[in-house]
């Protein structure tokens, strides 16, 4: 499985600690930004949850061209399929 994957994340968020775990057991490679430290980070994930400051989002582009998914909240399996399409 290859493509990008962008988590947006806090330093307190359980749900990103957990998805990180899963991500690094399974090797596959991820990007981390916390929005507390950039602040511009905040804009891209308040645009896709309705003005929310939900984290974890996480923005996977597939390598194979298809179209980069937005997800809020994903499983392992959810980011596997979005690197799969």
């Amino acid at each position: 499985m290859s493509g990008t994957v962008t988590m947006y994340s806090t330093s307190w968020c359980g749900y990103c600690r957990r998805l990180k775990s899963q991500l690094d057991r399974e090797g596959i490679s991820f990007t981390e930004i916390n929005i507390e430290e950039d602040t511009s980070a905040v804009a891209i994930v308040e645009k896709a949850n309705n003005g929310n400051r939900t984290v974890p989002t996480v923005v996977v582009a597939p390598e194979s061209g298809g179209d980069e998914v937005t997800m809020t909240n994903p499983s392992l399996a959810d980011v596997k399929r979005a690197l799969a399409a």
